[in-house]
């Protein structure tokens, strides 16, 4: 009698515990709890799917950034003038047409005289008009106000700033005081000069560059940079952590007479390395086509207990599967097995799932 109430206490234990046993099983599997789609967001967990990609063979190589002189001017007087004050300085971002420096200078002073002199006799004389005064003081008041306004913009005056100072009319205005103005948009990389130095024609106080463009050149054996072709893409990094993409832009003509080398220069498509001129690299860059293959996010694909994984949501679930890898190029990684074209995997936040995957075999080993 006591044997037939026991079994059937035990059978009721036994059920009364299968949901337990089913969620540390669970957990064993999986580690990771399920998520909505809202919390993973919240988390920085996000998700693709699998396409193809194409990755090309590449050559690694040394390289040298550069300043971009096509996107880059110096700021220089016409004349010899003198430094009276700074209106932009080294690392400030500069737009077209702001004033950056204003000097003073006795021959635009002197210019500026002449300019409106001549520009009062020219008004005076076109008043009266052809019938009243000769045609010689009709065309010399003409050209001497054309020469004087020519004369003005040669010694480095804006086309504005002229007009502000005809605007006024006054003789008094003409002080030789003028600001030399930033042809371009771009950040201020050097300014090597002091206030109340005397400068002369041609002398840099300034270069103003667009470092959203920099330069990276890199030099190859002219065999191997005759496989490259202009617009070839490229990548570059200062850590090989981090990659800035780009493109071949220019080969050399001439090689380097010590080196025996081409230089291959590339133009990056934007300033997110933080990179810099005069910094040394290391750049790789496209010697074919590339081929088609299944690739993802190079993040996505994360080493655990020995095995590469990606992490596959389902539903709520997201499991770690196992993939066999490729080559990787850049911040892409080429995947033989695995996966499938259309599957959605975990391609930001992959390490977070690691995290908390590992947290949880550590909490079941307890």
């Amino acid at each position: 009698m006591k044997r037939e109430i026991l079994i059937p206490l035990i059978m009721l234990s036994l059920l009364g515990s299968a949901p337990l046993f089913a969620e540390e099983e669970h957990e064993e599997e999986g580690g990771i709890p399920p998520m909505s789609a809202e919390q993973r967001q919240a988390m920085g967990i996000l998700t693709q799917t699998v396409t193809t990609r194409l990755l090309a063979d590449e050559v690694v190589a040394p390289a040298e950034v550069t300043v971009n002189l096509y996107r880059t001017a110096e700021v220089t007087p016409r004349i010899t003038a003198q430094i009276i004050h700074r209106h932009a300085r080294m690392g400030e971002r500069v737009k077209k047409g702001e004033g950056l420096i204003t000097l003073s200078s006795v021959e635009m002073a002197d210019a500026q005289g002449e300019l409106l002199i001549a520009s009062r006799e020219w008004r005076r004389v076109k008043q009266l008009g052809r019938k009243v005064v000769s045609e010689k003081r009709y065309v010399a008041a003409q050209v001497n106000r054309q020469q004087a306004y020519a004369k003005v913009l040669a010694f480095g005056m804006t086309e504005a700033q002229v007009e502000a100072l005809l605007k006024q009319g006054d003789v008094s205005r003409a002080t030789g005081t003028f600001d030399l103005i930033s042809t371009q948009a771009g950040t201020v990389i050097s300014d090597n000069f002091v206030i109340g130095r005397v400068v002369e024609p041609g002398q840099v106080l300034m270069e103003i560059s667009d470092e959203s463009r920099l330069w990276v050149e890199a030099h190859l054996e002219a065999e191997v940079a005759s496989r490259i072709k202009i617009g070839a893409p490229a990548r570059i990094s200062s850590d090989e952590q981090q990659w800035v993409n780009g493109k071949v832009v220019q080969i050399h003509r001439r090689m380097d007479e010590t080196t025996r080398t081409l230089a291959v220069r590339i133009e990056l498509e934007s300033d997110e390395g933080g990179l810099r001129p005069g910094q040394f690299v290391k750049s790789a860059i496209a010697l074919t086509a590339g081929k088609s293959v299944m690739a993802v996010p190079s993040e996505a694909v994360i080493l655990l207990q020995g095995d590469y994984v990606v992490f596959k949501p389902e539903g709520e679930e997201i499991h770690p599967t196992p993939v066999e890898r490729g080559v990787t190029r850049g911040n892409w990684t080429e995947i033989k097995a695995g996966l499938a074209l259309g599957d959605e995997i975990v391609t930001q936040g992959a390490y977070v799932l690691k995290s908390m995957l590992l947290k949880s075999m550590i909490g079941d080993s307890d």
